[in-house]
C-alpha cells in the first residue's frame, strides 16, 4: 500500500482498530478534518460521530464518542470513551437513548448542553446504523 499512515483507535476497554491507512476523516469539535500521510503535527478534541478510514481491505466507518486525536510521525492516534463498528450498533439502545435525551428536563444551561450532547449522540449512531 502506498502513501500510508499507521491508525489506532483504543477506548478504555480495547484497541478497535489498528492498521496501515491512506486516509482517515474525523469529527473534530469544530467541524470534520481529514488526515493523509506526512500531516502536520497535530493534537485536536473529537466530537461524537463517524470516523472514516480508507484501507487496503476497503473503506472502514466507526462511531466514536468524542475523545482526542493526535497526528505525530505518520501516526494517528485516537483516544476515545467508546467506539463502535456500525453493525455493533443496537437500533433499540439508540432509540432508548433518543427517547431519554427528549425526555430530560431542562432548568439550566448545562442541563440543555448534556440534553444537545446526548441527542447528537443518538443521531450520529442513527444514521450509521446498517
Amino acid at each position: 500500500m502506498a502513501a500510508t499512515f499507521h491508525l489506532s483507535v483504543v477506548t478504555p476497554e480495547r484497541q478497535v482498530l489498528d492498521g496501515e491507512v491512506k486516509f482517515v476523516a474525523l469529527p473534530a469539535h469544530d467541524g470534520e478534518i481529514g488526515i493523509m500521510r506526512n500531516r502536520a503535527p497535530l493534537l485536536v478534541r473529537l466530537a461524537p460521530g463517524a470516523l472514516r478510514a480508507d484501507t487496503d481491505g476497503g473503506p472502514r466507518t466507526l462511531y466514536i464518542d468524542g475523545g482526542f486525536a493526535e497526528m505525530a510521525e505518520n501516526r494517528l492516534t485516537v483516544l476515545t470513551e467508546a467506539a463502535a463498528r456500525p453493525e455493533e450498533l443496537d437500533a433499540e439502545a439508540i432509540q432508548a437513548a433518543f427517547d431519554e435525551a427528549r425526555a430530560l428536563s431542562i432548568p439550566d444551561d448545562a442541563a440543555f448542553a448534556e440534553r444537545q450532547r446526548a441527542l447528537s449522540r443518538a443521531r450520529v449512531q442513527r444514521k450509521l446504523l446498517p
